[in-house]
């Protein structure tokens, strides 16, 4: 009886994606699409995926390949039908969005861009700031300013 109800547990679990979004992706997956179902699920691309579990297999050999066929085992394929993702509201874009681990509503490589126009826009205030120090007018205001007090 309760070996019976465990198993049932375990296929509902896995069924729902463990209630984290967490299933493998046969249609952007090569081989069983684990590395695309991870990848789904903490929102970067597969081939990053791909590259930390070859990596992993060429530093650990045979435990990423173990690991690899537990997660195939342990995860289910997305359901067909919709789309399979749980909904979650994202108040910056204010609109729902696929439920993600990270709570980022952008790509990383949005991410990055928008960190890069941050820091460019930095470097230029900071070249304005140092091309106004080094100037003479800046000289002349510190020299009248000495002179009011």
């Amino acid at each position: 009886m309760m070996n019976g109800k465990m198993k049932e547990s375990f296929k509902s679990k896995k069924s729902h994606g463990w209630n984290l979004n967490l299933y493998r992706n046969k249609k952007k997956g090569y081989f069983g699409g684990v590395c695309a179902g991870l990848a789904d699920h903490f929102d970067v691309d597969a081939w990053v995926v791909r590259l930390f579990t070859f990596g992993g297999f060429l530093f650990l050999g045979s435990f990423v390949v173990i690991a690899y066929i537990a997660l195939w085992w342990f995860l289910d394929v997305r359901p067909k039908g919709e789309d399979g993702y749980e909904y979650e509201y994202d108040e910056h874009q204010q609109s729902y969005r696929p439920k993600k681990m990270f709570k980022y509503a952008d790509s990383a490589n949005s991410r990055l861009r928008r960190a890069k126009e941050k820091l460019d826009d930095a470097t230029r205030r900071v070249t304005e700031i140092e091309r106004h120090v080094t100037s003479k007018k800046f000289d002349l205001d510190r020299e009248f300013s000495k002179l009011r007090d």
